[in-house]
């Protein structure tokens, strides 16, 4: 198991990862997007160079509101277009794994439209990755789309490459009990990569530090490791306070050490 964190995009990229080496990261999650961290804005050499210099690895992630299932086509294809972008950013600072958000924000449109359009684009994306050599995972969102085996399940069955990338904290949000457990029954053997973090349930997104909020860490270590996972897990820790995010890179240690 590797424990990473998440660059702030409000951030110099390259001071983002001294810290996170610093700390004894062993990962960067790189989120690509304004207003300092966009494609069109950073210098992969200079981003690669600062990954070798520091030893960590990198996983590609991006902004969370692009509109990849827009009803106007024009900004899907520019949404696309984007992550295009991206993927070859990460080809070349060597990452082996990009995130895209499925977009449900589709008004008036029914569910079966959002998800061919969701597909269309990650099937487009798809082509491009294949060449840059950079595979392509969806995380699951909060609320009633994309948060549940079915849902994902759409998804994955138009594009058998895809990967699942599972943020634990969404499971907690979903009104579908017990949602991690079958995500992972349904699609464990797409599992690529991790989010961790705590909240209080509801539909509030806290993304709290390991411990102050009311999801059961322990199970979630338990169920990770049940599936035979051992990869990338980012802590996604939002605090100007870094300590809350060593607190919980020790607790995820200790868990994990103790979740057999």
């Amino acid at each position: 198991m590797r424990i990473g964190a998440m660059n702030h995009p409000g951030a110099e990229v390259t001071r983002e990862i001294a810290w996170m080496a610093a700390m004894g990261m062993d990962f960067i999650d790189l989120t690509m997007e304004p207003p300092c961290a966009a494609s069109w804005q950073l210098d992969p050499q200079k981003v690669r160079a600062a990954l070798e210099r520091h030893g960590l690895s990198v996983v590609g992630h991006t902004a969370y509101y692009l509109p990849i299932a827009s009803p106007f086509e024009e900004l899907r294809k520019v949404a696309v277009e984007e992550c295009r972008r991206c993927l070859d950013f990460f080809a070349a600072i060597g990452a082996p794994w990009m995130n895209v958000h499925p977009d449900s924000h589709c008004p008036l449109h029914t569910k079966k439209f959002s998800i061919d359009k969701n597909l269309q684009s990650l099937q487009e994306l798809a082509v491009h990755a294949r060449k840059v050599g950079v595979g392509i995972m969806v995380e699951n969102i909060p609320g009633n789309d994309f948060n549940s085996a079915q849902d994902l399940g759409a998804l994955f069955d138009g594009l058998p490459e895809l990967g699942l990338h599972l943020d634990l904290g969404h499971c907690n949000l979903s009104p579908i009990p017990q949602n991690a457990e079958k995500i992972l029954e349904a699609h464990a053997g797409r599992l690529r990569h991790v989010h961790l973090h705590d909240n209080k349930g509801g539909e509030e997104d806290l993304h709290l530090p390991l411990g102050a909020g009311k999801i059961d860490m322990p199970r979630m270590v338990r169920i990770l490791k049940a599936c035979g996972y051992d990869g990338t897990i980012t802590l996604e820790v939002f605090s100007s306070e870094r300590h809350y995010l060593e607190h919980s890179r020790d607790l995820l240690r200790s868990m994990w050490a103790a979740g057999d």
